[in-house]
């Protein structure tokens, strides 16, 4: 039997709590509860099978327009796991980077991102990153924002302005481009997500909801990943 290869760089668009709780006859909030549980299930299995690098997005800076209660409960949920994160981190060997603009969250929740990321940083295991408050163009606008300052003051040429030094001022500097991009709830869209990073990206659309993703749904995409023929650019 082949054996597969396996993706460096996992990056998942978690639709479909709400639907699933609906299905359920649940409010949508405990749709986020059991999509939250979901992630650190996740976290093993990516450990498990030889994942280096996991990504989740778990607030859009769109998602702000959803209603105010489901934004708040949504917060709670944020609140809770990051307070728990830092033992879970540790016990793991996970390090954890949050991408996004965090000055739009609460104090409170700045200071546990700090945190974490700290308590965290020098973890050899899963490197975990989650999108909070992230959009892929509001990440490009805010890199552009920094380099239009940086040449305005004299400090970056134009033609200092390479692929190289986008990537390396994105949120998600250091960090290898996903090799694989997996967006569940059947929906055909990657909504604004790591425009940039996934330029080569493999996609792949499952029809299960985020609560219902598991390893073998993880390791569908991984074999459907394996049929692809890996060229970049005008490679043969």
């Amino acid at each position: 039997m082949e054996v597969l290869k396996i993706p460096t760089h996992v990056a998942i668009i978690m639709d479909g709590n709400g639907r699933w709780a609906k299905a359920k006859g649940l409010p949508r909030k405990m749709g986020h509860v059991q999509g939250g549980k979901n992630v650190e299930d996740m976290l093993y299995v990516c450990d498990e099978i030889g994942i280096k690098y996991f990504t989740v997005y778990a607030f859009s800076t769109e998602n702000w327009k959803r209603s105010e209660d489901e934004v708040s409960a949504l917060m709670t949920l944020l609140r809770s796991y990051l307070s728990s994160g830092f033992k879970k981190a540790a016990k793991n060997n996970v390090r954890i980077r949050i991408i996004g603009d965090r000055t739009r969250l609460a104090d409170d929740i700045q200071k546990l991102i700090e945190d974490l990321e700290e308590d965290s940083k020098d973890n050899t295991g899963l490197q975990f990153q989650i999108a909070i408050n992230y959009g892929a163009r509001d990440e490009i606008r805010r890199m552009m924002q920094k380099t239009a300052s940086e040449i305005a003051d004299g400090s970056l040429k134009a033609e200092d302005i390479t692929e190289s030094y986008i990537s390396d001022h994105l949120d998600t500097a250091g960090i290898p481009d996903p090799d694989l991009l997996i967006r569940t709830s059947n929906e055909l869209r990657i909504s604004n997500f790591l425009l940039w990073q996934c330029a080569y990206s493999e996609f792949y659309f499952c029809d299960c909801n985020w609560p219902d993703f598991n390893k073998d749904e993880l390791m569908k995409a991984i074999v459907e990943y394996n049929k692809r023929d890996r060229r970049f650019g005008n490679a043969k």
